[in-house]
C-alpha cells in the first residue's frame, strides 16, 4: 500500500472515530511504527490531524468556529440517528419538551411522531418546520423569537426572555464539544446565552452529543457536565470519555451505532 492510500486510509479513521492509536494502525495497515509515525506526521504538516501522544485526534478547529446547518447535517450521520433514536424514548405523552438548535436535536425531531399530547418549545426553525410539517393536531410547537445564527438558532434577549418564564419537563441539548473543564460548549457567544436560558427551564436536562464532540471545547459553557442527568451519546466513545463522563452525568446511554456498509470494523 503506497504511503497516499495509508493516509486515505488513517484520516478516514480519525473522522470516523475522532482518534487513532498508533499501535492499532501498525496491525491494520502492516506496516511498522516507523512506518505509521511519518504518516501521521505527515497529515499533521498538512493540518488535517493533530498528533497526541501514542497516535492523533482529528485537527481541533478555533473555538470560535461554526459550520453553517448543511455541513454539520451531513457529518456522523448514524451516530446522530442512533441518538435520536434513544433519546426519543425518553419522551413521553402529554409532556413539554424544549429542544435546543442543532443538527443532533433537528434529527431527534424527526423521531417524535409517536409521541402524543406533546409540547415542543425550540429556538431552532429547522427543528420548528420539522415538527410542523408533521401536521400532528395533538402538538403545540411554541418557537422563541430571535436572531438568526449559521446554525439557523434564534439567540439573543427576545429568545433569553421568551425561555424564562418557562417550565419543561424534559429539555434536549445538543452542544458543540464536551470537555471535563469547560463542560459542555458552544462556538457562538449568543447561542450560549440562550441555550442556558432553556437549561434553567427543564427539569431534567438530556444532552445529545456524539462521540467526535468528546474533548472539543467551544469558546462559551452553556452548562457543567454535572449539570446533565442524561448524557446519550454513542458507542464511538472512547473508554477515557466514558469514565469521565460516569462520574459526573447522573445517567450515561451509549446508542449502537450500525456498522457502515464496506467500513470494516475496528480492530479488524
Amino acid at each position: 500500500m503506497l504511503a497516499r492510500q495509508r493516509q486515505a486510509v488513517i484520516l478516514e479513521e480519525v473522522r470516523r472515530t475522532g482518534a487513532v492509536r498508533v499501535s492499532d494502525l501498525v496491525t491494520r495497515l502492516g506496516v511498522s511504527d516507523m512506518t505509521v509515525r511519518r504518516d501521521l506526521d505527515a497529515l499533521a504538516q498538512r493540518g488535517q490531524v493533530e498528533k497526541v501522544y501514542g497516535g492523533a485526534t482529528s485537527a481541533t478547529g478555533r473555538s470560535t468556529d461554526e459550520p453553517g446547518f448543511e455541513a454539520k447535517s451531513v457529518r456522523q450521520l448514524p451516530e446522530k440517528e442512533a441518538i435520536a433514536a434513544m433519546a426519543a424514548g425518553l419522551v413521553r405523552p402529554g409532556t413539554a419538551i424544549g429542544l435546543s438548535a442543532g443538527t443532533t436535536t433537528w434529527t431527534l425531531a424527526r423521531f417524535l411522531d409517536d409521541v402524543a399530547d406533546l409540547t415542543v418549545v425550540t429556538n431552532s426553525i429547522r427543528v420548528a418546520d420539522v415538527l410542523q410539517q408533521r401536521g400532528r393536531t395533538d402538538r403545540t410547537v411554541v418557537l422563541t423569537g430571535g436572531v438568526r445564527t449559521p446554525s439557523d438558532a434564534l439567540v439573543g434577549p427576545v429568545a433569553v426572555q421568551a425561555l424564562r418564564s418557562l417550565h419543561l419537563d424534559l429539555v434536549f441539548l445538543g452542544v458543540h464539544g464536551m470537555a471535563p473543564n469547560a463542560g459542555f460548549t458552544t462556538p457562538n457567544l449568543n447561542e450560549s446565552e440562550t441555550d442556558r436560558a432553556l437549561v434553567d427551564a427543564a427539569s431534567n436536562l438530556v444532552v445529545l452529543a456524539d462521540h467526535t464532540k468528546w474533548a472539543t471545547v467551544g469558546i462559551s459553557t452553556i452548562a457543567q457536565l454535572d449539570e446533565a442527568h442524561v448524557l446519550v451519546s454513542d458507542e464511538g466513545l472512547d473508554q477515557h470519555a466514558r469514565e469521565v463522563l460516569a462520574e459526573h452525568v447522573d445517567e450515561l446511554v451509549l446508542a449502537p451505532v450500525p456498522a457502515r456498509k464496506g467500513q470494516p470494523e475496528v480492530g479488524e
